[in-house]
């Protein structure tokens, strides 16, 4: 117990900013959710970003949901849906009792209006390729909308489940404008907008008239909780003490080094699923003069020891990745195996001697007079710092000066979406082989989130085949191919799978964690309190 009174000690100051009002045993009229760090702004359509998509899951709904098993498609604000034989047709008829926050009714073409924004170039989404391609999108009638495809795409109703789908109220974004997901939204969800203070916290409020949920909770009526107080508290160890002392009533941003506390303690719950794929990688600007070299590239994949990192950073409690996705994820080709990345130091030193990269008296590697030192940009918080300094380690092994710059969320998006970096560090959710691709490979991605400037043409003739395909074994073989390139080409520098764990306080009900883009409360309806 000394170790968590140090910590409890040392972060005193931290804690304090959680306190609020004394809530009651048993109480349902608050519950804080602690979490690492904000996002720049909640507009579903322009914000990648988990910390968006934590709020917004409960801000807004989508056609159709996803269950805990990250595999079987659910009703959503769509009670059915149809499909044409030949895949490019999907028809969807609707719930006719659901309201925005502010009362109004939503019809089919709120629904055709939302995803019509969310593909229009002037919205600049950086995932508008996950609506497929899109020729048309029509309401028919008021509770029936067809969503037309120029060509088949197999991953349609995986990607209406995402929060980037999420239905949105025409009148509410062009009276906010630029504002919109900053200074309000008004949504379908289980909760209301409230309070947004960036950086520090963000308030929502129940929506009392909700009623259509997905069918996977069994709440089937409004959010049992009056208000989600969303917290921000970058550092981890003042994380863990607000979680070991009920400041933070649920939280899924715990440090793995206080797992094994959290677990002893009766007062808490830790709640976990394997069903969950998250994984950290640092990719590479492939243009850019010190890391163009594929050599380097294949040197410094070698150099890191992703298991070391796992073990000692992580406790254990991570999978070492040595693949740019999970073996376990929807359309693994298991033929991939022989191609899996491996650390090996001593090769990675002959590949640069062999390129003409020498040691010189300061033990780092210069070719023609150009020192081998790359910048890499990242988040601040306690994951990344800890994360890119043992990269560093491995890294000057093999001649390497990585330089670290990281900036807080609400600025680091926008300086990835430039090309003052070599590298950058991202972590990223996917339920398939296909959705992961597609994400960051296309060359139209190309400056975000494609910020590898990866720009292939059979990349994108094969991602396109899998996207189209129709049947499993199809998807699998062109998807494999894209990995295969992209692990030979050493694109990224891949580090570790993240698994889904959850530290509950003992007095909620108990509830299933969720895995939909790493948002572990996904809508929040079976949380309530019960002692």
């Amino acid at each position: 117990m000394r170790h968590l009174t140090a910590i409890a000690a040392g972060t005193l100051l931290g804690i304090s900013a959680l306190s609020g009002p004394a809530i009651a045993q048993g109480s349902n009229a608050s519950l804080t959710i602690v979490r690492e760090v904000d996002s720049d702004r909640y507009d579903p359509h322009r914000s990648t970003a988990r910390a968006a998509s934590e709020v917004i899951f409960m801000l807004a709904d989508t056609l159709v949901s996803l269950d805990h098993d990250m595999a079987t498609i659910r009703p959503g604000l769509a009670t059915s849906w149809t499909t044409s034989p030949d895949g490019r047709t999907y028809t969807f008829k609707l719930r006719d009792d659901v309201t925005f926050c502010d009362g109004k009714k939503l019809t089919a073409q709120d629904v055709a209006y939302s995803i019509k924004r969310w593909i229009d170039p002037a919205t600049r989404s950086p995932v508008r390729w996950r609506a497929g391609e899109v020729e048309d999108v029509v309401a028919t009638d008021a509770t029936t909308v067809e969503y037309r495809l120029k060509a088949p795409f197999s991953e349609l109703l995986y990607q209406l489940t995402q929060s980037f789908a999420a239905i949105v109220d025409k009148a509410n974004v062009e009276a906010l404008g630029a504002d919109f997901g900053v200074k309000g939204f008004n949504g379908t969800g289980p909760y209301c907008w409230g309070d947004w203070k960036p950086r520090n916290e963000f308030r929502l409020k129940k929506h009392a008239a909700y009623k259509w949920g997905p069918p996977i909770y069994e709440n089937k009526g409004a959010a049992q909780i009056e208000e989600i107080v969303w917290k921000i508290v970058p550092e981890e160890n003042t994380r863990l003490a607000a979680a070991m002392t009920g400041q933070s009533q649920v939280t899924q941003y715990v440090p793995y080094s206080g797992l094994a506390q959290i677990r002893a303690n009766r007062a808490l719950r830790l709640v976990e699923s394997k069903e969950a794929f998250w994984t950290y990688f640092i990719g590479f600007k492939i243009d850019k003069e010190s890391v163009g070299d594929p050599a380097v590239r294949r040197a410094m994949v070698m150099a890191v020891d992703q298991k070391a990192i796992a073990d000692n950073l992580y406790f254990g409690e991570v999978e070492p990745a040595y693949s740019y996705i999970s073996t376990e994820a929807l359309d693994w080709n298991k033929a991939l195996t022989p191609n899996l990345i491996k650390t090996n130091v001593a090769e990675a030193n002959r590949i640069l001697d062999a390129a003409g990269w020498t040691k010189g008296a300061d033990g780092f590697r210069a070719k023609d007079g150009k020192k081998l030192s790359p910048i890499v940009y990242g988040f601040t918080g306690s994951t990344w710092q800890k994360l890119m300094e043992a990269v560093q380690g491995d890294l000057r092994k093999i001649g390497v000066d990585m330089r670290i710059q990281l900036f807080d969320a609400t600025i680091a998006w926008g300086k990835l979406a430039t090309q003052e970096f070599d590298m950058f560090g991202m972590s990223f959710p996917y339920i398939s082989a296909g959705d992961a691709l597609n994400l960051y490979f296309r060359s139209a991605n190309a400056p975000t989130p494609n910020r590898m400037n990866w720009k292939d043409a059979r990349t994108d003739e094969l991602l396109s085949k899998g996207s189209a395909a129709l049947t499993d074994t199809d998807r699998a073989a062109a998807y494999g191919e894209v990995l295969t390139q992209v692990h030979e080409a050493a694109v990224w520098l891949p580090l570790y799978h993240e698994p889904m764990k959850i530290a509950a306080s003992a007095r909620l009900a108990p509830f299933k964690a969720h895995n939909i883009y790493g948002c572990g409360l996904y809508k929040g309806l079976d949380l309530k309190f019960v002692r």
